[in-house]
């Protein structure tokens, strides 16, 4: 069974910084992909950021310029900096890893920007 477990999230003034890490169980060196999707109240789940397991990354226009995604393979973590956030970006953020036809979920962390 893998497990994602994400952390850092909270509440942050708009403007502010916030770092989400996401924790996998097992090697994430043969993944498809790996990345973070958001929730917001009465939206539908968005994807945020995304690294694929060659290196490549896909931001959402939304985001761009402001976050950045990485990956470390020996810590098999992924991480999602954020910075300069809106209250827009006020959501639950899952993180996700893709590895052939199987798709894993974290359980989602709470990140709340006030204005």
């Amino acid at each position: 069974q893998v497990q994602l477990v994400e952390s850092g999230g909270g509440l942050v003034q708009a403007g502010g910084s916030l770092r989400l890490s996401c924790a996998v169980s097992r090697s994430i060196s043969s993944i498809n992909a790996m990345g973070w999707y958001r929730q917001a109240p009465g939206k539908q789940r968005e994807l945020v950021a995304a690294i694929t397991g060659g290196g490549d990354t896909n931001l959402s226009d939304s985001v761009k310029g402001r976050f950045t995604i990485s990956r470390d393979n020996a810590k098999n973590t992924v991480t999602l900096r954020m910075n300069s956030l809106k209250p827009e970006d006020t959501a639950v953020y899952y993180c996700y890893m893709r590895r052939y036809q199987n798709v894993y979920w974290g359980q989602g962390t709470q990140v709340t920007v006030s204005s």
